[in-house]
């Protein structure tokens, strides 16, 4: 199976699927010397891990990382960095009723057309647990990237939406309720449409927002590696993803240019900022700022229609642990893959300019 690493320089390469032994990863490209604080690396994999909170799914995971390889007396080597992350609480059983059938909207169908084999356990290799490895290696690059502040906040949960600009929130708030909203008025409305829906058997999606703030001027490598066109690909790898935009987006679609250009100030920084910190694919010193769209979870635990392997339309009733909403555990993926994008970025700007 190709497309299992990310990066040019700062290069990701995960392995495992959600109900194998383990999880796991190689980090290539890491600079040497760089102080790893562990219990910061834990606490990003404790944001995306699952049994959180009442919202998310109640699988049992510690998802504590055992690094293998690439540091020595706490500090990166400079070589590859191994670790893995044991899967520790499978229940394998929950998808026996799937082992004929395929989920509708789920990847079961066309990973069993495209390879002749799949494995149903929760999804195998296509599991949003893989992110899990994302989340390990978004955490030593933002300890690469000490200056640069990556933020990210569930911004929409359904037709609930924050009705405030990013400027106006503060995001220290962002983890002090379980739908990871800094506005707390619309979190708790948020919270409970959540709820609802679960109780329903349902599902819903929803949009997250990162901004990342102190970015240098110059990252970015046109013609086809743009900074924006890098990260649009990162956030629509992460599993559930349907959307991506960034500073204005697709409401830029509806403005003239005189209402659209972000003027200059004489220190080089702009008025506004409808360019979303990103100009030709180069970042441009203003904050960067990006929207992500989540679909609704496939897997519902109500009755559908769906196919079975002989071609016969059949009903299923979804079982086991799954999230009414992903959203809440998609923003330290979201970060990780920003930070990661920035790393790759950081890097490869040292080998062509200077001044970053």
């Amino acid at each position: 199976m190709a497309g299992n690493s990310y990066g040019t320089l700062f290069k990701l390469t995960t392995f495992g699927e959600s109900h194998g032994e383990a999880l796991g990863g190689i980090i290539d490209g890491c600079p040497p010397n760089i102080t790893l604080d562990f219990d910061a690396i834990q606490l990003e994999m404790s944001r995306r891990k699952p049994g959180q909170s009442a919202i998310v799914t109640q699988r049992k995971e510690e998802d504590e990382v055992q690094f293998l390889s690439g540091i020595f007396e706490g500090k990166t080597t400079g070589t590859p960095i191994g670790f893995i992350i044991p899967n520790t609480n499978q229940k394998s059983d929950d998808y026996a009723h799937i082992k004929d059938t395929y989920r509708p909207s789920h990847a079961d169908y066309v990973y069993e057309k495209k390879y002749g084999i799949r494995d149903y356990r929760g999804g195998g290799r296509s599991s949003a647990r893989e992110t899990a490895c994302r989340v390990v290696a978004g955490a030593i690059a933002k300890q690469m990237l000490q200056n640069i502040k990556i933020n990210a906040f569930v911004s929409s949960v359904g037709e609930i939406f924050i009705d405030k600009p990013y400027q106006q929130l503060d995001f220290s708030q962002t983890e002090n309720n379980a739908v990871r909203c800094p506005d707390t008025e619309t979190a708790a409305r948020m919270e409970e449409h959540i709820k609802e829906i679960r109780k329903q058997g349902d599902t819903v999606g929803g949009t997250i927002t990162c901004v990342i703030q102190n970015v240098p001027i110059g990252l970015g490598e046109p013609v086809f590696d743009k900074l924006h066109a890098e990260l649009g690909k990162a956030m629509l790898s992460i599993n559930a993803v349907k959307g991506f935009e960034y500073g204005s987006g697709f409401c830029g679609a509806r403005m003239k240019g005189s209402e659209h250009n972000d003027l200059y100030l004489p220190d080089g920084t702009t008025k506004t900022n409808l360019s979303g910190g990103i100009q030709g694919g180069i970042s441009n010193g203003m904050d960067i700022y990006f929207r992500v769209a989540f679909k609704p979870v496939a897997t519902l635990i109500q009755k559908q229609e769906t196919l079975d392997n002989q071609g016969n339309i059949v009903e299923m009733q979804g079982k086991g642990r799954h999230d009414p909403c992903v959203v809440p555990r998609a923003v330290p993926i979201v970060e990780a893959m920003a930070a990661i994008v920035l790393a790759d970025f950081y890097l490869l700007n040292k080998i062509y300019n200077t001044n970053v």
